[in-house]
This record gives structure tokens, C-alpha cells and sequence, in this order.
């Protein structure tokens, strides 16, 4: 869910037809969601390949194409006919397939793994400069309609690949997690014909234009102990500006950050990564021991931002700056910007103050989400969260053979859906440390555990509970599907 998720959820610093966003892209703000994923085994394969994908999808005239960049894994598959895991990649650059918990599901199913970088985002931009007026094509419709032609093509060549009939079909899966697991969930909802079912894990899949429960779930996740310190830890925080503003911004390495509401949201976003993460500890213990010794919390909280949140999870607080955020230059830090765009165009997920009982600072409020949208994009920006809701259902999704697995602790849970049906089960982890997609990536979600191992999750049980749960799931309809089309041939 790079630091744009942050906000997002750090959404967003956030991938297989699960979806991913990384902690550059899927952190905290309306941010994108972060996974801090890193070299050697962590990934199944980091082969770049490419794939000529339609620019508008809804325009007869318009033929323009871009080259969108994909990755495949095979060594699993069972050659002709195992099934496609496909992962959907989300609001980061997507540098391989990762080695998580897909892994173990691919091999037990005999499974192929392909993974679709999200268009504008790493390497896959149809333009050479991020101007608002080239982002009109940056929608989820859009990169729906990017993966139904990806997964037509992809067929396609393992057709020809093993010399077999244009009309045979490999049954395919859905993966995504945070914004690519609402990605997953809208792809079997809108092309059901096109996949035998979809795994959305801790998916977004319910515009939200104000979110005062985010700030709420992070308060309840934390405890009354750890919620208390880091009340007064932000109005300490928030006297200091007014004391001497460019002393605390320094403390937090965040000088460059001349807008207060600004530096404030990046304040509010660092708590969320221990949360939303599944290292609530990193953030509390010291926190809380400052509390009751009489300690200074405002550096020990900047300690924890400086050691932590920059120097293991790469936050970095220029991702906060309008200046950077104003940039349309293409850049490896572009997805803090076409994050941003999706946030003010189409969900929102707009992470306001609750009214009372606050963590986070009042100044984080609507009129300051708005006012960003308008500084960045122009006046004619707007989330249009109601047309999103109502093109996709909301958390009343009306599809079928989607699982919708949320950690307990993941304050992104409350724009998912947590209501389980028999076309549609969704499935709470629950345990201390059970956040954004753990039941893909294990506990803590972030930094990335090895084939989501559960070992370190505070419940594994709980977790395995969840996962023999998916693997029922995608082993019948799988076989459904497998049967629908023999028959069909």
C-alpha cells in the first residue's frame, strides 16, 4: 500500500492478479502502500517483458498503444493445462513477482504466475511527462480493460507456445492486495468470464470521501496505553510548530516541508507503518515507556521516524512536499503523484480527523485534502467517490467467487468488505500483529517475509485457519471452472 500509499494506507505503500502497492506505493497517505520488498529470494523472478497495451479502451478512433511491462514465473506450471495465477500490481512500480505466500498456492495448484505492472506506474507511463492533462487515461476502468486484454494476449501465447488451438483455455486465477485487491474483486465483478475467481486481499474496495475510521482503527489497534501517548506526542507536536517550527521539522529530517498541515500528515502517516505493518511494538514500547517515565515523546517519536520509518521501511519525507508532489517529471518517486491523482479523482480514502477522540491532528481534515487536489491538479479536480461506488458496488459488491481476507488490526479493513456471504466469504485474521495482507505476506507484512511465512504472527493458527479456508476456495472453483471448459471445447 512508496509513501503515497502511506496516506492511502500508506493505501498504498502497497503485487499478483494480486495486487500489490509498495511501501513506496502503498503507505500511508492517501498514499500509496509500501512492501519493502528487496533482492535475492524475495522474488520468483525479476525478468522484465513487455506487452503492447491500447492507451483508451473506451475510443473507437484512438489506436495509440504503450508498452506495458509484465513478468512470468512457469517452473511450477503443469504443462498444458495447470491454471495462471495472475498477481494485479498496483499504485508503485512493480519490480518482479515477489516470493510470498502466491508462491506456496502456486506450487500446490501447479500453477504459472504472471504479474502486470499497473499503467503510468514504473516503467509501464504512456506518456514522458505526468502534466494533469496526461492522466486522463489513469483510471481503474482503464487498468481493468488493461488486464482483460493482457490476459487475452498471455492465453493467446501459451497457446502457441504449446501448439495448441486459439480455443483452449487455461483456467486462470485473480490475486491483489490492498488497491490491486479491489482491482481483483472489480476484474471478476465486471469480466466473469474471464477468470474462475479472484482472491481480494485487504481490497479497498469502497470509495470513502472522508475516513475518520482509519485514524479511529489506528487508536483501537494501538491500545489505550500507546493511543494516549501518541495523543499527547501530537499536541506536543503541534505546540512545538508554533514554538519553533523550524526545530521540530529538523528533528524529524523534514525541513523541507513548508506547509504544517503537511509535515503534520507525514506525522500522522508514520504511525500508521507500525500498524498497518504488523510492528506495532517498534512504535508503542518506546512511546509508552516515555509516558510514564516523563520522557521527551516528541524525540522519542522522532527517533522512532528517523530509525524506523526511514531507515528500515525507506519513508521519506519529501514524498510530503508540494514541490515533489507538483513534479512531472517521470521519476522512480512518480507514484506519490499518480496516486495522488487516483485519490482526487476516483476514492478519496480521505484520511480525516475524527471529530472527537482524534489521534492525528485536526488540521488533516477535508478543505486540506481538497486544497491539495486543487494545488496539484487544477480546479477541476474531484474524487468522484458516489460514481465509483456505484459502478462497482461498493461493499456490496455483487459478484461471485471472491474471498475477502482483512487483518484485524488494519485500519484500510473498514473500506473492504467484512461481510461474508456464500458467493462472496470473507475471512478477518485476527491477532496483535495481522495487518495489510497477511494472508499473503505473513506477519509483520513489512519488511517482506519469505513465502508469508505465519511463524511470527502473535496467532499463526489464526492465520492458517484463513489460508486452508482460500486454498477450499480456489480448489473448487478451479474445478469448476476446469469442467465449464471441457465442456465447451
Amino acid at each position: 500500500m512508496s509513501s503515497a500509499m502511506l496516506r492511502f494506507g500508506l493505501l498504498t505503500i502497497f503485487t499478483v492478479l494480486l495486487s500489490y502497492s509498495n511501501l513506496s506505493d502503498g503507505l500511508l497517505q492517501p498514499r500509496r502502500i509500501s512492501h519493502g520488498l528487496s533482492e535475492g529470494n524475495k522474488y520468483l523472478t525479476r525478468d522484465e517483458l513487455w506487452f503492447n497495451q491500447t492507451l483508451d479502451h473506451y475510443s473507437p478512433s484512438d489506436h495509440r498503444e504503450f508498452r506495458q511491462r509484465y513478468y512470468e514465473y512457469l517452473d511450477f506450471l503443469r504443462v498444458p493445462d495447470g491454471p495462471i495465477f495472475l498477481i494485479i500490481c498496483g499504485e508503485g512500480p512493480c519490480n518482479g513477482i515477489p516470493n510470498d505466500y502466491i508462491t506456496v498456492l502456486a506450487k500446490k495448484f501447479e500453477a504459472g504466475i504472471v504479474s502486470l505492472e499497473h499503467r503510468y506506474y514504473g516503467k509501464s507511463s504512456p506518456f514522458n511527462s505526468l502534466a494533469t492533462e496526461n492522466l486522463k487515461y489513469l483510471s481503474s476502468k482503464q487498468a481493468l480493460d488493461d488486464l482483460a486484454s493482457f490476459r487475452q494476449y498471455y492465453q493467446d501465447s501459451l497457446n502457441v507456445k504449446f501448439n495448441r488451438s486459439r480455443s483452449v483455455e487455461n483456467p486462470w486465477f485473480f490475486f491483489g492486495t490492498s488497491y490491486p485487491g479491489a482491482l481483483s474483486a472489480w476484474f471478476r465483478l465486471k469480466f466473469p468470464h474471464l477468470t474462475c475467481g479472484s482472491l481480494a486481499s485487504s481490497a479497498v474496495v469502497r470509495a470513502v470521501y472522508e475516513f475518520p475510521e482509519f485514524d479511529q482503527q489506528i487508536g483501537e489497534s494501538a491500545g489505550p496505553e500507546c493511543k494516549a501517548a501518541l495523543q499527547e506526542t501530537n499536541k506536543l507536536v503541534e505546540l512545538g510548530l508554533k514554538v519553533n517550527n523550524k526545530a521540530v521539522k529538523a528533528l524529524f529530517n523534514a525541513s523541507e516541508l513548508d506547509v504544517d498541515a503537511d509535515f503534520l500528515y507525514l506525522i500522522a502517516d508514520a504511525q500508521v507503518m507500525a500498524i498497518q505493518y504488523g510492528n506495532p511494538d517498534k512504535l508503542c514500547v518506546p512511546l509508552v515507556e516515555a509516558n510514564k517515565n516523563g520522557g521527551d515523546l516528541v524525540e522519542a517519536y522522532a527517533k522512532y521516524v528517523r530509525e524506523f520509518c526511514v531507515g528500515v521501511f525507506g519513508l521519506s519525507p519529501k514524498t510530503y512536499s508540494r514541490k515533489h508532489l507538483l513534479d512531472t517529471a517521470i521519476t522512480s518517486e512518480s507514484a506519490d503523484r499518480l496516486w495522488w491523482f487516483q485519490v482526487c479523482t476516483e476514492v478519496a480514502y480521505f484520511q480525516v480527523a475524527p471529530a472527537n477522540d482524534s489521534i492525528r491532528s485536526h488540521q488533516i481534515n477535508t478543505e486540506y485534502h481538497l486544497d491539495l487536489c486543487k494545488s496539484l491538479f487544477g480546479k477541476g479536480v474531484y474524487p468522484e467517490v458516489d460514481a465509483t461506488n456505484l459502478y462497482y458496488g461498493s461493499d456490496r459488491i455483487a459478484g461471485t467467487k471472491i474471498i475477502f481476507t482483512n487483518g484485524s488490526q488494519d485500519p484500510w479493513r473498514h473500506a473492504s468488505k467484512q461481510t461474508s456471504s456464500p458467493d462472496l466469504p470473507s475471512y478477518i485474521l485476527t491477532c496483535q500483529n495481522c495487518g495489510h495482507g497477511s494472508d499473503l505476506r505473513g506477519c509483520p507484512q513489512s519488511p517482506m517475509v519469505i513465502e508469508g511465512d505465519s511463524k511470527n504472527c502473535s496467532s499463526p493458527d489464526a492465520v492458517n485457519k484463513v489460508r486452508q479456508h482460500i486454498i477450499e476456495h480456489i480448489d473448487l472453483w478451479l474445478s469448476e471452472c476446469r469442467g465449464g471448459i471441457r465442456s465447451s471445447m
